[in-house]
């Protein structure tokens, strides 16, 4: 007896009492025989006005082509994306994160509504990936990942160029380190085509993810977007997802707490962006799993940093597939005793049997080192807590900026003051830059610090000086760094009463973000506090701002925090 895939959409193409419905499915295009075909949602984040997604509906298309040769019917739709590059120093980035939420729940209500049997996800930009992932945990259908894939380098005068270069630029150009002309022409050359952001940021850092929990097929994460490896994933995904139709085998089979290890060993192992610590929350929460800020700190604690890549190193995620590509990477973490290999995948095998016939690494083009010699011992990616963390802080310590870092504080009220400030040259060394109300409720959104911090390293003062923030950074911010501070200055927690002058201690050993003023001193700051108004009142982030939890929460919106 043939097993049925199709156990959603039958409830609309056999059942005699919604002859609308059928009458709609003739309209698209299906034949008589095509009602006993299993139905696959095939949703991209396409959009033209981003490399990252410009080139996604063109995966769509040959995704969909796949699905019908392996005897189903696909249906093509779209949700939104923003890009984080474009929107990056500017209002727009307070959308970025809540983009996530509005990501998961139109794919949710898609795919629900319509009575799809599978689901197969083409993310581009970063939270497109955690927002996809979100989506398929919460239906429970067999779902298979396909990432949009990593741009190709730029070039100019022989450097290789990518989207932090641009940033970056501007702080040489305004030190005179470069002039008008090469300025302008690194930002003609950084972005050659289409892909997202080529560093381990965060796109690719939660698409390598991805790859390690096991949502998407090997090499994935790795092959390029305009790569002829991406072109024959697409070309084969049908065969996937069929096969996990057939065995039914769903996300909450493939994403559980040991996938999810998994995910955050590779993460750290690459030197991945601090946007993991929220996203990876987000998706535990979604899929019911325990996971905590610790949880978290305790895999970075004994896990050493292997790979070269920018932001903090020297290479791209093309570098990372010319030598053999992700999987490569996960084989040897997996020969030393690092991940898991019992873990399902959507292959319909575990991962250890995935990575059977994968050659062995090698460390001569010192792209990844070997665990023994590694680039730092322990991971980058730090969790501390402290009089101005109560709730937890994330900071992203490489090792090349110190453990340690005592100064005074200059305190900013908004994204735009600080930047002025420092492209004004108001910034000393010694000072710690304090830029507040940027949370997920006083941002809102908690928008991204990028463009501080390339100010900040064009500028020479990457390890002169400290951040910190309620907002968060992007995966290709570098430097002293500490973000995603709980409770937020909105919800009057204590970065919130901190004045100029202030001394401000970050120890990444002992793991404590501190201000150094007495409890007297603190009560009276609080009692003349008032919490400022949302600066939103109306629309989607104010939606947003009445439902997010807190960044150590993972800043979800479908589970409300007491």
């Amino acid at each position: 007896m043939e097993k049925i895939i199709n156990p959603f959409s039958i409830k609309l193409t056999k059942n005699n009492t919604l002859p609308a419905a059928q009458a709609m499915l003739y309209a698209t295009g299906l034949k008589e025989d095509d009602f006993n075909k299993a139905q696959v949602g095939i949703v991209s984040n396409w959009y033209e006005g981003n490399p990252c997604n410009m080139h996604l509906n063109i995966l769509s298309k040959k995704i969909k082509l796949s699905v019908k040769r392996n005897g189903m019917v696909g249906f093509q739709f779209n949700t939104i994306g923003i890009s984080d590059g474009m929107s990056m120093g500017t209002s727009g980035m307070r959308y970025s994160l809540p983009s996530r939420e509005l990501i998961a729940d139109s794919i949710e209500s898609v795919v629900k509504a319509q009575h799809y049997d599978g689901l197969i996800g083409i993310p581009g930009c970063d939270k497109n990936i955690p927002g996809i992932v979100m989506a398929m945990l919460r239906l429970n259908r067999p779902s298979i990942l396909v990432y949009g894939g990593s741009i190709s380098s730029g070039s100019y005068n022989g450097k290789k160029l990518n989207i932090v270069s641009v940033f970056e630029a501007l702080g040489e150009k305004n030190i005179g380190k470069i002039s008008e002309i090469e300025y302008k022409n690194i930002i003609k050359n950084a972005c050659p085509g289409p892909g997202a952001c080529g560093g381990m940021y965060t796109a690719n850092t939660m698409a390598s993810c991805c790859e390690a929990m096991g949502i998407t097929i090997p090499y994935s994460s790795s092959s390029l977007a305009n790569s002829s490896y991406k072109k024959q994933e697409c070309i084969k995904i049908g065969k996937y997802i069929k096969n996990i139709l057939l065995k039914n085998i769903k996300p909450l089979d493939i994403i559980t707490n040991k996938s999810i290890k998994n995910a955050i060993t590779l993460a750290i192992a690459l030197g991945g962006s601090t946007n993991l610590v929220l996203h990876i929350l987000a998706i535990a929460k979604t899929a019911n799993l325990d996971l905590s800020l610790d949880d978290i700190q305790n895999i970075n604690n004994n896990v050493p940093i292997i790979a070269n890549l920018k932001p903090s190193g020297d290479f791209l995620m093309e570098d990372i597939q010319n030598i053999g590509g992700i999987p490569i990477i996960l084989k040897y973490l997996l020969n030393e005793g690092f991940i898991e290999g019992d873990c399902m995948t959507v292959t319909g095998k575990t991962i250890k049997n995935n990575l059977k016939k994968i050659t062995e690494i090698s460390f001569k083009k010192k792209i990844i080192y070997p665990l023994f010699n590694p680039i730092k011992k322990i991971g980058h990616i730090r969790i501390l807590y402290g009089n101005l963390a109560t709730s937890g802080a994330v900071a992203k310590i490489t090792g090349k900026e110190g453990n340690f870092f005592s100064g005074i504080a200059k305190v900013f009220n908004s994204e735009n003051s600080a930047n002025e400030a420092i492209i004004n040259n108001q910034i000393k060394k010694g000072d710690v830059i304090v830029i507040r109300y940027v949370g997920p409720k006083g941002g809102p959104g908690m928008p991204e610090m990028l463009k501080p911090t390339s100010y900040i390293m064009g500028a020479n003062l990457g390890n002169q000086i400290a951040l910190i923030t309620d907002g968060r950074f992007s995966g290709g911010s570098h430097g002293f760094v500490v973000g995603h501070i709980t409770p937020e200055a909105q919800n009057g927690g204590l970065i919130s009463f901190i004045k100029n002058g202030d001394v401000i201690i970050i120890d990444a050993i002992k793991n404590t973000l501190t201000l150094k003023i007495s409890k007297e001193e603190i009560k009276k700051r609080k009692k003349n506090w008032l919490a400022p108004p949302l600066k939103v009142k109306s629309g989607y982030l104010y939606k947003y701002t009445k439902t997010v939890s807190s960044a150590s929460n993972g800043c979800v919106t479908d589970k409300f925090e007491l």
